[in-house]
């Protein structure tokens, strides 16, 4: 798609009344735009009722209403509210200066905006439609009275009409509509291909897409914060040649790769042979040149019904309908237990009843079992792997880490040696101890300055491959395990990664912990690097004929090819390479889900074949046999929530994100003492093909976000914000637990020694950015007050602290080796089971304080092995495991942490390790 000039990005303020607008460029996302324009005019139309008519104050707000029309006008037209009847209404008002009808209209479209009460009924805006109705608010309203009403959604027409025919179309539509259909929705009328694109992109309320046959190729917006949405697809798709005859298919297929999860319909008056040669994407329908607006209605609603159906929620709701007589074994079913108690009223008082009448055992019967589904969790399941783009999905409810030892036992058997992401998550290790896995750990990059580390490079992940090639090992190689996204947020290049470990062993399985990235599915960028959306694009490029002739030739010219060629060559993989990929979501954790909510997604070519029974008995395993069921279902709604709004929700958790990168590094006071990480802090120059150095800069404003998600080795999750806080004099546990949460109430999770991480998620709003904004000021105020009253020796202490805290920070330790206690030849791996459970005889055992004891003995040449697993919490990964050589390095790092657990290690008795006489016994045998 070809980039085409539009107006600047903003750098000069708009200008209405003789004060200024916040800038285009000082926005990320159209739809803050949108929403603030709308605010600032409810302002202007407020403060018009206050001043006498041809005052110098109306003069001057009627000139700043005027300008913003002007500013809303092209970006109202993708949106079905207020809608470009009404919207052309209010501007004839204000140009004849009908002050009262204009301020009454601009008032009741600005309230239901914000309130979203356009979503629930008609809202008059017309002068001849207006009385002295006071709409309620929405967010005044209960749970249970929204529930009442139908779902509200937009359907997106692409056709170049003219007016006449707009309106003919829209009331055809309307005419359609019946009492009895569950959901109702209005028409967004666009002309062109790319105001499609733009509107998709925009419009978080469109769920549907009809494509008519006489739209056109280009827009006419000319809105640079609308064309930016154009450029973020430009970068592989060229449809400037298009002919005529292409523009409806082409926009299907489009709309597709953008938002797979919307419906689309397709009119043409082509032949269906012509048609069915043509790449539609998803489309649901296709009308031959007819004008059946019922039959497109109905299939508009059936469409959207089969994404908000929830098997298990609405299965669940009528059991708790049900009379039935409790004869099983828990006392809560029902309620029964509480409602007769005396004592424990308040907690039914607290839950509510329906959380009760929809207790039941699993095997009374009535509702679906998780561990053999065949009802609503089956369906319920099935319906998850379409919205995640998996091949089978599988729900579980005691979290992530039991879903990665699902993985891992049904896919590894002991001696198989695994690839592992030494800084993973904990669950992992312990499933490695549970296999019987051989452990090959791999070192992410380190970032020394901030004590934390980054993430794998491909190069590494292939070194340790083509080394165990090389020891004749290859053929025990079973699996490569990484986590995606980070808890710091940097992500994989998926696609790169998986591609170039099969073009070295074309039978590998790849685990994806995306534990913190459940979301990305619901994000055009993000998509590119899940697991499964990889998966599905890398099996149906391996089929593709010119991906053979690339691989046949690139076999050619390696052919003598050494290693370290290898290792600087982008491997391409073979045709015959089998994609088996999983990835493990924490649902809980990045959408809506009950705490421990999770889910499996599988991609595998040779599940069926080779891996389904294994997995089902791994599944029986790990799964309780009384699974709650108040988990499973708020995983099925949890499922209908994102097919639904994800898109929305996700673009609302990026825009607070970068709102709150913007207010830190733009405000003079914030800069002080804080700084946000950028991704040139985050990932070395030499992951980053495309250059880019930060998501916003001052002087240069936003970065476009995609076009370095499609190429660079590493990537930085922008809703993730890391915070320097050292500057602050506080370590990051500090700042967290004593600033943060006792005197401010702000809760997070991750800390490293200079930092604090910030986690949006599709639940952050606009108030909460705020909130966090203004309690980050107050702590820079009350240093600055605090530093200004204290004496030189204070500050001198002050400074020191922030030197020890930025500058003098110890390096952070690489996973040092096993002994050979646990190892097989001269390779990595280690046998991690054999260390793990040699320790559970405590005469094997000695423990030494962490002391300068131990370094001399270090010093002295002896050396000491690890007999459990030392992690530090958050974030949860081990800087030790059973069997592993204890270095100068990482003891150093483990007296330098200032995280209040570190699980495994106790204070009270030291460090625990091996004695010697355990390791020489073992040796021997």
């Amino acid at each position: 798609m070809t980039k085409r000039p539009t107006e600047a990005s903003g750098t000069k303020p708009d200008q209405a009344g003789g004060k200024s607008l916040p800038s285009i460029g000082e926005y990320y996302s159209a739809t803050q735009l949108r929403a603030d324009r709308w605010s600032t005019l409810r302002e202007v139309a407020e403060g018009l009722g206050l001043h006498p008519s041809e005052s110098r104050q109306q003069k001057t707000l009627l000139n700043r209403a005027e300008q913003l029309f002007a500013a809303l006008a092209p970006i109202e037209a993708y949106w079905a509210f207020p809608g470009a009847a009404a919207f052309e209404h209010m501007r004839r008002l204000l140009e004849h200066r009908n002050i009262d009808d204009f301020c009454h209209s601009v008032l009741r479209t600005a309230r239901a905006l914000a309130s979203g009460a356009y979503r629930r009924r008609v809202v008059p805006l017309m002068s001849s439609e207006m009385d002295a109705e006071d709409f309620e608010d929405e967010a005044s309203l209960s749970p249970e009275a929204r529930a009442l009403g139908r779902p509200y959604f937009e359907v997106l027409i692409v056709d170049d009409l003219s007016e006449h025919q707009e309106r003919w179309l829209r009331q055809s539509l309307q005419r359609a509509r019946r009492p009895e259909d569950a959901f109702i929705y209005e028409p967004v009328i666009v002309p062109s291909l790319e105001d499609a694109l733009i509107g998709i992109m925009f419009n978080f309320n469109v769920q549907a897409v009809v494509v008519r046959p006489g739209l056109a190729l280009k827009s006419r917006n000319g809105v640079s914060i609308l064309n930016k949405y154009l450029t973020s697809v430009s970068e592989d798709e060229e449809v400037d040649g298009l002919r005529p005859e292409e523009y409806g298919p082409e926009t299907c297929r489009l709309v597709h790769k953008i938002r797979p999860e919307l419906d689309t319909y397709l009119v043409t008056d082509r032949s269906a042979e012509t048609i069915a040669a043509m790449d539609l994407g998803g489309c649901r329908r296709v009308f031959y040149n007819q004008e059946d607006f019922l039959e497109l209605h109905l299939n508009i609603l059936r469409g959207v019904n089969s994404r908000f159906k929830s098997p298990f929620f609405t299965a669940l709701k009528e059991y708790s309908k049900q009379p039935t007589g409790v004869f099983h074994a828990m006392p809560i079913s029902r309620g029964k237990s509480i409602a007769r108690s005396h004592w424990i009223q308040d907690m039914g008082a607290f839950y509510g009843p329906n959380i009760f009448l929809a207790e039941t055992s699993a095997t009374s019967g009535g509702l679906d079992s998780l561990l053999e589904p065949k009802g609503p969790i089956k369906k319920a399941q099935e319906s998850a792997a379409r919205a995640f783009g998996s091949k089978q999905t599988f729900f579980a409810t005691n979290g992530t880490s039991t879903c990665n030892k699902i993985v891992v036992q049904a896919l590894i058997r002991p001696g198989d040696i695994v690839l592992v992401d030494r800084d993973c998550h904990k669950s992992h290790h312990y499933g490695m101890v549970l296999a019987g896995a051989n452990v090959v750990y791999m070192d992410s990059y380190p970032l020394h300055q901030h004590s934390m580390y980054g993430a794998v490079p491909t190069k590494e992940i292939k070194h340790k491959l083509l080394e165990l090639k090389a020891a004749g090992k290859l053929d025990r190689v079973r699996m490569v395990l990484l986590t995606n996204c980070t808890f710091d947020g940097l992500v994989y290049n998926t696609e790169r990664v998986m591609e170039e470990c099969l073009a070295i062993k074309p039978d590998l399985v790849f685990l994806w912990d995306e534990a913190w990235f459940a979301f990305a599915r619901f994000n055009p960028a993000y998509r590119r690097r899940t697991a499964m959306y990889t998966a599905g694009a890398l099996r149906r490029t391996l089929k593709s004929p010119e991906r053979a002739l690339a691989w046949e030739q690139q076999q050619a010219d390696l052919a003598d090819a050494d290693d370290e060629t290898l290792l600087n060559t982008r491997l391409i993989a073979p045709p015959h390479a089998r994609v088996r990929v999983y990835s493990t979501q924490s649902t809980h954790k990045t959408l809506t889900s009950l705490r421990q909510g999770s889910m499996i997604h599988v991609y595998d070519q040779d599940f069926k074949g080779e891996t389904e029974q294994a997995f089902h008995e791994a599944y029986m395993t790990h799964t309780s046999t009384s699974p709650n069921y108040q988990i499973i279902a708020s995983l099925d709604v949890g499922r209908r929530q994102v097919e639904l709004e994800g898109y929305e929700f996700v673009q609302r958790q990026i825009d607070s994100a970068m709102t709150l990168r913007r207010a830190i590094n733009t405000h003079p006071k914030l800069e002080k003492y804080f700084k946000v990480l950028t991704v040139a802090d985050m990932i070395p120059a030499e992951y980053r093909e495309s250059g880019i150095e930060s998501y916003y800069d001052s002087k240069q404003g936003w970065t476009d976000a995609w076009d370095h998600w499609g190429s660079d080795e590493f990537v930085l999750d922008p809703t993730k914000v890391t915070l320097a806080v050292g500057g602050t004099g506080w370590d990051g546990d500090t700042f967290k637990t004593q600033i943060l949460m006792d005197k401010h109430g702000i809760q997070i999770n991750k800390t490293s020694r200079n930092t604090v991480l910030f986690m949006t998620n599709i639940g952050t709003t606009r108030s909460s950015i705020a909130y966090l904004i203004e309690v980050l000021l107050g702590i820079a105020n009350d240093l600055d007050d605090l530093l200004d009253d204290a004496s030189i020796m204070e500050k001198r202490s002050f400074d020191n602290r922030v030197k020890s805290l930025v500058e003098h920070v110890p390096p952070l330790p690489d996973f040092s080796r096993f002994d050979m206690a646990f190892r097989h030849g001269e390779t990595p791996e280690g046998d991690i089971r054999t260390a793990f459970f040699l320790a559970y005889d405590e005469e094997n055992c000695d423990y030494l304080d962490l002391d300068d004891g131990i370094m001399a003995k270090l010093d002295a040449g002896e050396q000491l092995v690890s007999a459990s697993f030392i992690i530090p919490y958050p974030p949860g990964f081990p800087i030790l495991v059973p069997g592993q050589v204890i270095s100068r390095e990482i003891l150093t790092f483990m007296r330098a942490l200032d995280v209040s657990e570190i699980h495994g290690y106790r204070p009270d008795l030291g460090l625990r390790v091996f004695a010697p006489h355990a390791l020489e016994r073992l040796s021997k045998n």
